[in-house]
């Protein structure tokens, strides 16, 4: 670093200017839009129409005086909106996380002396230093560097470190990304080498600013199922309305008792309002994203995981996702000889690339900071072991670094006992080959090599080696006389769990889609290893640049992977493929993928290499890296809605008859079937079935062989809206045979009501049973895994017989006595109000057999 300070001697910013310019621009971060205060994300959560049922439910148990489901109505309440505030308040912390990590302390030189400041005080004219292992303040052009090369994953999504060259001012700004660009960018991280650099750009203004910026402008959308709850919500609000006021009208006009039609009023809407859907929404998603927690997936926001089971395209970023983010030696070559690396501790290359090896090592740091070069040590060591070919006792002399007219770089060593030189040269393949001075045969035979492990998308280093006795050493690497070892390569490895994941996604009907800042070669080369379909077609950031959006909405349809793309691209394809129809599914761990995880339907963000920006902007996280969780994700999500229909299905079906025999006896001049003690009761068996018995039902066997579900199919589509209700009405049918029947032979009201009532019961645990497959038949169901089916039919059967048979408990609820005559009927006609159902699942699998 002195040697750079004596080369650029500069007295930087002045305290005065510094303060002038920070008080002009602003400080060195990015700017908040100002964070929800907890009263404003209260607010906007009752407006959600879940909210404002369960508002409504819990006044009309007050009006009654139910006190007791009244007051369990609010604490659910309360539930509900510290857990909303909770997650509402982590996804605030999106910006928070993103401006400290544009602002790490700095090393500048202000008043002709280097001072150590906060990053967010560092201003546009600064001179920083940089060195090994910093992390850039601020946008800035390189005034002058050795060997420098920084980390700009997080920016471009490219895992291998870029070499910076110096430049002045009147080099252009250019984004991001490539080697010898004269700039380093905010966030990203020195790898290698040392340099001097002046701040062009902080805060806003900054490459990460811009990022920051855009995550801002991304607004964050109801999921479907919201969408579709909100819509139930009102339909049902209004056909409540509707029926108590007819039956309130009805009654006083019939009978002139206006107050006792109110009162038949609210307990009609106290039958009839599906109190038990915000609930069971709320305990499906939250029990599905527990399960989740358990298979390492962490759910941010609770309604996305139903979504994920409807995703139609899933946008991966390659670094971190679909690779491991770290480089490897993948394949050796000399002498003629390729060799793969698999797991070489097993299958040791030959000794022939022993050389070979040893030599990459010698012309790297001892102790790298450099991706590669690590990576050549970590396999060096382990393959070298027990060998003389590793020389930790030998001394570094003097370094040749890396400069722009020769892309490779050489360190001169000196064994303890040692009267020579020892030379080890890495660099790209054609410099090395210069300094070999290859003749036209030679230099064909080795890009031939460079060809083929380039074809698989490797980076490649070509490695030479040379011996000098002379007392002074020459001052450039073309002065040594050098022998060529042979070429190493490396890559970022595939995940291994990442190929059959993408199988069971296409198996699923899932297409995928590659988003990457890396090169079109590389990012081929990943989707051919993981089996991604049509590949011929590719799309780069610069094309992509150079589309209206007409020409990309078609193209996007059918091109799968899209190479070199910026930030800004990555959010314009995600909100592409949504403008198509496509249910979209993100995943990403780096600043850049921020916005897009956030535009995304689903944005899924790595937990363990990700960064907290990614974090805090997704919807889910991996905790554990691993693709296959998204493939369990998935899997659980459609479980999710198939279940929730189910319920649905069943509350829709319980609901007909309730209803009805509330409404109907009125007409009819009979007596009042239920009183709110009887719905209370109906409801233990309601509640649990809904939230309980559904919620644990495994999923189809044939989950995942089915294409997503239409992103506009309603959870109440018309065959399940004709057959829920066909079953209702099979069940109201049959209660007012009973009632009618009995009332009609003068048994009396209580043996009348009694009647129904058991018939109703038998009835509601027929229909929590048929319900739970539309596919499979009651004989199979029985004998599927549900222990909480059993438990809620025992509980029922076992309170029933409580209160029919304690003779206190049969007065309050109104209820005559029971012989064994009335069980069997009213059993036999509980199982005839279902069976039909059952018989037309027995003809429906037979005709799609």
């Amino acid at each position: 670093m002195a040697v750079l300070m004596e080369r650029h001697n500069s007295a930087g910013l002045t305290s005065g200017e510094a303060a002038q310019i920070l008080a002009e621009e602003g400080p060195n971060e990015l700017p908040s839009s100002g964070p929800r205060g907890n009263l404003r994300i209260a607010l906007d959560v009752m407006r959600e129409p879940m909210f404002l049922l369960l508002v409504a439910c819990g006044a009309i148990y007050l009006l009654v005086g139910d006190m007791q489901e009244a007051l369990m109505l609010l604490a659910f309440i309360l539930f509900v909106m510290g857990i909303t505030l909770y997650q509402e308040r982590k996804t605030e912390r999106a910006l928070e996380a993103l401006r400290d990590l544009s602002s790490p302390r700095a090393l500048v030189i202000r008043d002709e002396v280097q001072k150590r400041i906060a990053g967010r005080e560092v201003v546009r004219g600064d001179i920083v230093i940089l060195a090994e292992g910093d992390r850039v303040p601020a946008d800035a052009l390189v005034l002058d560097c050795t060997n420098l090369s920084t980390d700009e994953s997080l920016l471009t999504g490219e895992s291998v470190a870029v070499r910076k060259r110096p430049g002045d001012a009147s080099t252009p700004s250019v984004p991001p990304g490539g080697d010898d660009i004269p700039y380093v960018f905010s966030g990203s991280l020195v790898v290698s080498g040392q340099g001097i650099a002046r701040v062009t750009a902080t805060g806003k203004q900054s490459a990460i600013g811009r990022i920051g910026i855009a995550l801002q402008e991304v607004s964050d959308e109801d999921s479907l199922l919201q969408q579709e709850t909100g819509r139930l919500v009102r339909f049902l609000a209004s056909v409540v309305m509707a029926l108590c006021a007819v039956l309130i009208v009805t009654y006083g006009l019939t009978r002139g008792a206006w107050l006792d039609g109110v009162l038949a009023g609210l307990t009609l809407a106290m039958a009839v309002m599906p109190n038990e859907l915000p609930v069971v929404l709320t305990i499906f998603l939250a029990l599905g994203a527990w399960r989740l927690s358990r298979t390492q997936v962490l759910t941010r926001r609770s309604p996305v995981v139903e979504t994920l089971g409807s995703a139609t395209v899933l946008c991966v970023d390659k670094t971190g996702t679909l690779t491991q983010n770290r480089m490897t030696v993948t394949a050796l070559h000399a002498n003629g000889i390729f060799c793969p690396i698999g797991d070489f501790r097993n299958a040791p290359p030959p000794d022939i690339f022993h050389d070979l090896v040893e030599f990459s090592i010698l012309a790297s740091q001892r102790d790298p900071f450099d991706p590669m070069e690590r990576a050549i040590k970590e396999f060096g060591e382990a393959y070298l072991a027990h060998t003389e070919h590793l020389h930790g006792d030998w001394s570094l002399e003097k370094e040749y670094p890396l400069s722009p007219a020769l892309l490779a770089m050489s360190h001169v060593w000196r064994a303890p006992a040692g009267k020579e030189y020892v030379i080890a040269a890495k660099g790209a393949p054609e410099a090395v080959a210069d300094l070999c001075h290859f003749n036209e045969q030679q230099q064909g035979e080795m890009m031939s090599a460079v060809t083929r492990m380039a074809d698989d998308g490797l980076r490649i280093l070509g490695v030479a080696r040379s011996n000098f006795q002379q007392k002074g050493l020459p001052g450039e690497q073309h002065d040594f006389t050098f022998e060529f070892l042979g070429l190493v390569g490396l890559a970022d490895p595939v995940r291994p769990t990442v190929a059959p994941a993408l199988a069971d996604c296409y198996r699923a009907g899932i297409r995928m889609v590659i988003i990457t800042g890396d090169y079109t070669g590389t990012a081929k080369s990943i989707a051919r290893q993981i089996g991604l379909k049509d590949l011929d077609q590719v799309i780069t950031g610069q094309e992509l640049d150079q589309m209206g959006e007409t020409e990309l909405s078609e193209r996007i349809r059918t091109v799968n992977i899209f190479a070199r793309v910026v930030p800004e691209q990555k959010l314009r394809l995600v909100q592409a493929l949504k403008a198509n129809g496509e249910i979209v599914a993100m995943t990403g761990d780096g600043v850049n993928d921020a916005p897009a995880l956030k535009a995304a339907h689903i944005g899924i963000a790595m937990g363990g290499r990700g960064t907290d920006v990614a974090r805090e902007a997704s919807d889910m996280v991996l905790l554990d890296d691993d693709f296959a969780s998204i493939v369990r994700a998935v899997k659980m999500g459609r479980r999710i809605f198939d279940n929730l229909k189910k319920a649905m299905a069943y509350l829709l079906a319980i609901h007909v008859p309730i209803a009805g025999m509330s409404l109907i006896p009125v007409f009819f001049n009979w007596p009042l079937l239920f009183m709110p003690i009887h719905i209370a009761f109906l409801h233990l068996i309601i509640d649990p079935a809904c939230s309980i018995v559904y919620e644990v039902e495994p999923a189809e066997a044939e989950v995942m062989d089915r294409p997503p579900r239409d992103p506009n199919e309603p959870l109440f589509n018309r065959s399940v809206l004709f057959l829920s209700t066909l079953q209702g009405i099979g069940v109201l049918l049959v209660l007012l045979t009973v009632f009618g029947v009995c009332l009609g032979r003068g048994q009396g009201e209580y043996e009348a009501r009694t009647l129904a009532f058991m018939t109703l019961i038998i009835a509601n645990l027929g229909l929590m049973m048929t319900n739970r497959s539309w596919s499979a038949t009651m004989g199979t169901l029985l004998k599927a895994p549900n222990s909480a089916q059993w438990w809620v039919t025992g509980g029922a059967v076992t309170f029933l017989t409580i209160v029919l048979n304690v003779p206190m408990a049969r007065e309050v609820f109104r209820f005559g006595a029971v012989h064994p005559l009335d069980v069997a009927i009213t059993l036999s006609a509980g199982i005839f109000s279902v069976i039909w159902f059952e018989l037309f699942k027995v003809l429906y699998l037979r005709s799609h057999r």
